[in-house]
């Protein structure tokens, strides 16, 4: 290790710190109480508490935009209702499950595995067939004679990748079981998605529902607050911090774990800076390096077509000077395609690919009308000048241009 190396890490060491706790700041982290949500707690509280009884409680379905405190609800509530389940030798388990993690939740017969697994079934990744699979977890979970509660997170993810029809099931099981019950939450940030369920699904999961409205930017403040003074060493925010992200947080439909992503993001670019203390400019600065991370995941894990895509989007855009449409995009698009070796979309197909990236942000596309000549999309960047090169030197080594 080189002594300059050495030098830098062994300052580092001697710094006082920013952060006391930083796990404050992250998504998994459940506060002691969760502010603005009691009215939500409350209600999820009244619904589950025949569970005690080991009554089935009803199906609950919870949808709101990210980071209304959705998640951070249903876990306050169902681990309060476990640690008095276990004071009283009550027979009821909660499994939590984000259903956006991979080879856990993105077939029927993992997830029906690892609820299997729960109850200690040894069950191969792959080759029993998945009726065999809801045998053996049926079996343990009768055996057990427990009351299950399922908390689905991010259901529609679910539902996009393995269909409606596993819900369809889950919401069945009781039909099967003869000593035990099976409870669903299910949690979602698409606030239409129970609009596209089979009726019978809706009906058997939906019948308790419940909304979360965003949070405002005072909400925010506090919420922010009560995370810091875990999170920091005391004084290391300067004034302005909290309400600047705060304020960020509220734009972005009042969304808590942004605002919680902000103020980490902004303290470890103090540390780094050899600053101990966080000022307002580090959250611009921590506003811009998020948005730069989220766009490059998104680029580097989208098909070769709608590389090519954004990377025609990118060099007519930069420097232009009068409006891009999409037609203009398609033409420099065919050339990006021929150099790469690959066969061009229909023009249909690329304009459905430029409404898909103005979905994701990292576009927008306005549709003006031409009168008798139909309609096309006037094209800009929805994303910062300063990640722009970046991202775009990233497309031409992906793409080989």
């Amino acid at each position: 290790m080189s002594q300059k190396l050495a030098g830098f890490l062994e300052g580092f060491l001697k710094k006082e710190p920013i952060f006391i706790n930083k796990k404050a700041l992250q998504g998994n982290y459940t506060p002691k109480s969760v502010p603005y949500r009691t009215t939500q707690i409350e209600q999820l509280a009244g619904i589950l508490a025949p569970a005690l009884r080991l009554e089935k409680p009803s199906n609950v379905f919870i949808y709101g935009k990210t980071g209304s405190g959705k998640t951070l609800s249903v876990k306050h509530t169902t681990d309060q209702i476990e640690e008095i389940a276990k004071k009283n030798n009550i027979n009821l388990k909660v499994f939590y499950l984000n259903c956006k993690l991979k080879r856990v939740a993105d077939t029927e017969y993992r997830l029906i595995a690892q609820l299997a697994r729960e109850f200690g079934q040894e069950v191969p990744a792959t080759g029993l067939p998945t009726d065999e699979i809801y045998k053996l977890f049926l079996r343990a979970l009768d055996d057990n004679e427990k009351l299950l509660i399922i908390v689905l997170d991010e259901i529609d993810q679910l539902v996009s990748k393995a269909g409606d029809e596993i819900l369809y099931n889950l919401t069945r099981l009781n039909t099967e079981l003869k000593n035990a019950d099976v409870s669903i939450i299910g949690i979602s940030n698409d606030l239409m998605f129970t609009d596209q369920l089979d009726p019978r699904v809706k009906s058997s999961l939906s019948e308790e529902e419940m909304v979360f409205s965003p949070y405002n930017a005072i909400q925010l403040q506090k919420i922010l607050k009560q995370r810091a003074d875990v999170a920091f060493r005391k004084g290391a925010l300067k004034e302005g911090v909290i309400e600047k992200c705060a304020a960020f947080a509220a734009r972005e439909h009042g969304d808590a774990r942004r605002a919680l992503e902000l103020l980490r993001v902004a303290g470890e670019l103090a540390e780094r800076k050899g600053s101990t203390e966080i000022v307002v400019d580090f959250i611009d600065q921590a506003e811009e390096k998020i948005e730069r991370d989220r766009v490059l995941d998104i680029v580097n894990t989208q098909p070769k077509q709608f590389k090519l895509v954004l990377h025609s989007i990118f060099n007519i855009c930069i420097g232009a000077k009068s409006p891009i449409f999409t037609g203009d995009i398609y033409e420099l698009y065919k050339t990006a395609c021929f150099k790469s070796g690959v066969r061009p979309l229909t023009q249909r197909r690329v304009s459905d690919i430029v409404a898909e990236l103005e979905m994701l942000g990292i576009i927008n596309a306005k549709v003006i009308s031409k009168g008798r000549y139909g309609r096309t999309r006037q094209i800009g960047l929805a994303i910062p000048d300063s990640t722009v090169p970046k991202i775009n030197n990233l497309l031409k080594d992906s793409l080989g241009l």
